[in-house]
């Protein structure tokens, strides 16, 4: 039967392997669950899918093979919003409810094809059409005892089917970003590398080793696979970052726990001749920003993190700090921090879209040559894709 449900995963763009569905038979078989459905839709997503993106597509393969809930019509024929407002609350009588029948699962599904294909305007309080109140059993409001519920609220908790109701649904890419979302995107940012005590054992190797000394038994072990990423994260604090504290509050947190070898420092609007670790102590505890530029190897990534919103004489121009009398424009200390670390990346927790309204944005843009990315899903996996590579 689970064959089936594989290419039923597999026809869903859900990139399922034989290696993954050995693991969740192999699971079934120890009975590390109890025989229940919603247990085996844990399990399944757990061994299954791999990336989160990929829960809602699931979500419906699993719903169309399991449960029936097939596509019986077209998920994307659009039903306009105003059929479906909520005008009034029909009350039926006890006799007028006992006069209502039920049509069944089938009946229902044919007759809702029907109804997308004939039904042109709005309607109401009617027990025919697709429409809010009445007695018809398609549409919200109503008082079918059996019907499918489309848009609006549900109140009688009658509905065989709600219309596109899911457990999941797909990420979006402008939205703004939680930690573990934050986690899932830097995760792209990895390079695996063996290094340490052998504290492993070396399967492959010790297979190999055993078969060429004629089958006695060689035991190989190696160093743990570890991520040897190294990150220098400089944010930008205070100032109009103070609108998005709680933005970078997530990504810096999601990046100490996901890079074991990660480093961080303090600027405010631009970076200059020095940097701080700890903003209650940045005037008595500075770190000369060339020492940190000698400090770490070339191959380390450079995230810089910051909204770029500024005058551009912070940028252009000596002695254009807002804080200090600095003897070097910002725009210089810039080019060699990105000269220093080739591998680097802007992340501005500002909406893109109000980029172009920015000058000072598109003056750091040109300086980081376009390596500017917007704190979203789909921005972080840009930076870390570019930062991989």
């Amino acid at each position: 039967m689970l064959i089936d449900f594989f290419f039923t995963l597999r026809d869903a763009k859900v990139p399922v392997s034989i290696k993954e569905f050995l693991t969740l038979l192999e699971a079934l078989e120890r009975q590390v669950i109890a025989p229940s459905l919603d247990e085996f839709y844990h399990l399944a997503r757990l061994v299954l899918v791999k990336d989160e993106a990929h829960f809602d597509k699931f979500d419906r393969a699993f719903g169309a093979y399991f449960k029936g809930i097939d596509a019986v019509f077209d998920t994307r024929a659009e039903i306009p919003l105003d059929w479906l407002l909520k005008r009034l609350e029909r009350e039926l009588t006890p006799e007028q409810k006992a006069q209502l029948h039920k049509l069944g699962y089938d009946k229902l599904m044919a007759r809702l094809r029907e109804l997308l294909e004939e039904q042109k305007e709005r309607h109401e309080g009617g027990s025919k059409w697709i429409g809010t109140g009445g007695t018809s059993a398609f549409g919200n409001g109503g008082a079918n005892p059996e019907g499918i519920r489309i848009g609006g609220q549900g109140g009688r908790r009658s509905a065989v089917k709600v219309w596109e109701q899911r457990s999941y649904r797909d990420y979006d890419g402008e939205r703004e970003l939680g930690i573990r979302n934050v986690k899932v995107a830097l995760r792209r940012l990895r390079r695996f590398a063996r290094h340490g005590a052998l504290d492993e054992l070396a399967l492959d190797e010790t297979i190999r080793s055993t078969a060429n000394n004629a089958g006695w038994l060689d035991i190989r072990m190696q160093p743990e696979r570890r991520n040897r990423i190294k990150v220098l994260m400089l944010l930008d604090v205070g100032g109009s970052m103070d609108d998005h504290v709680e933005r970078t509050e997530e990504l810096f947190s999601a990046a100490k726990s996901e890079f074991r070898h990660m480093d961080f420092f303090y600027f405010h609007n631009c970076v200059y001749d020095y940097l701080w670790k700890n903003n209650r102590r940045r005037h008595a505890e500075r770190f000369p920003t060339w020492d940190v530029l000698r400090t770490y190897p070339p191959d380390t990534r450079l995230i810089f993190v910051g909204d770029a919103t500024m005058s551009p004489y912070e940028i252009l121009a000596p002695h254009g700090s807002v804080e200090y009398d600095n003897d070097e424009a910002g725009a210089e200390w810039l080019a060699r921090c990105c000269a220093a670390f080739p591998k680097f990346a802007w992340l501005n927790p500002e909406p893109e879209h109000l980029w172009q309204y920015r000058q000072s944005v598109s003056i750091v843009r040109q300086i980081v040559g376009g390596r500017m990315f917007p704190v979203t899903l789909d921005g972080l996996e840009r930076a870390m894709r570019l930062l991989s590579k």
